[in-house]
């Protein structure tokens, strides 16, 4: 076992995660679907899913100080997960096909069903995958959480500009997340390429932090105007209005992330003071 495996470090970091996301995105996935009234029988899936999940990978996580519930964590991870990515992918099928199959139009494509929402379950899903198939300790497992850190960005910069474009950027302060996702894109690529300095992992800190900035500055906007929206009813302003918990996937991507740097951070270069020979050059 390495000493990841003791599961008061990455591995067990990552797992808590992917269970909280799972039992959070219940509530989301039922505001969301209201505003059809749950009309199809498809949209009860995710919603019967969700809590059932996080039952399951809880109960697996709290057994495994006997040795015999490892397999049964695995087991339940692996069924866990990849039922999560079909659900995912079979959510932004549904999504899409609501109107721009039909008439594949870039209207279409904004005025449709948030169709990059349900990739949330597969990106869930494949960090359970990914934490039982890749050793916690090594340089790729950093990495693979970066890289569904950094696609829960890309997939956040598409909703930012998809949602905010239905009224046409009408508040200025909407260009926000989609800057700071950009940010976070740019930045979160690097590590993805190659070795990284330690001072590099300081600046992707910074973004960290202001990706939970500008979503909790989000869920205030958000939520703030639900509360003054036109009907007197709380629930419909947050089914018809701005999406409630929108804004909180950016902190959600940062603590992500977070766990990604703090993997990461013995494998990185470390910084050499100017005019003074880097190691490899002096055994040379």
């Amino acid at each position: 076992m390495t000493k990841s495996d003791k599961w008061l470090s990455h591995r067990m970091s990552l797992e808590v995660f992917a269970l909280l996301n799972l039992g959070f995105l219940g509530p989301d996935v039922y505001i969301a679907h209201s505003t059809n009234s749950m009309r199809h029988w498809e949209e009860w899936i995710p919603l019967a899913f969700s809590p059932t999940a996080a039952v399951l990978l809880a109960l697996a996580a709290g057994g495994l100080k006997l040795r015999t519930w490892v397999t049964c964590w695995r087991i339940v991870g692996f069924v866990v997960g990849f039922t999560s990515v079909a659900i995912g992918i079979a959510g932004l099928i549904y999504h899409l096909q609501s109107h721009f199959f039909q008439d594949s139009t870039l209207r279409n494509l904004v005025y449709a069903a948030p169709f990059v929402a349900p990739l949330a379950y597969t990106g869930v899903g494949l960090l359970l995958v990914m934490n039982r198939m890749v050793d916690a300790d090594s340089l790729e497992w950093a990495q693979w959480v970066i890289l569904l850190a950094w696609g829960g960005f890309v997939g956040n910069f598409v909703l930012s500009v998809t949602d905010h474009a239905q009224n046409g950027f009408f508040h200025e302060t909407e260009w926000i997340p989609v800057a700071s996702s950009a940010f976070a894109i740019g930045f979160l690529l690097i590590p993805l390429l190659g070795p990284v300095r330690r001072s590099f992992l300081f600046a992707c800190w910074g973004i960290v932090a202001l990706q939970v900035v500008v979503g909790l500055l989000g869920f205030y906007y958000h939520n703030a105007a639900n509360l003054a929206g036109p009907s007197p009813d709380l629930f419909d302003n947050l089914v018809y209005g701005a999406p409630p918990f929108a804004p909180l996937l950016l902190p959600n991507l940062a603590l992500l992330t977070a766990i990604g740097l703090w993997a990461l951070a013995p494998h990185a270069v470390r910084d050499v003071p100017q005019g003074l020979p880097h190691a490899s050059a002096v055994k040379q």
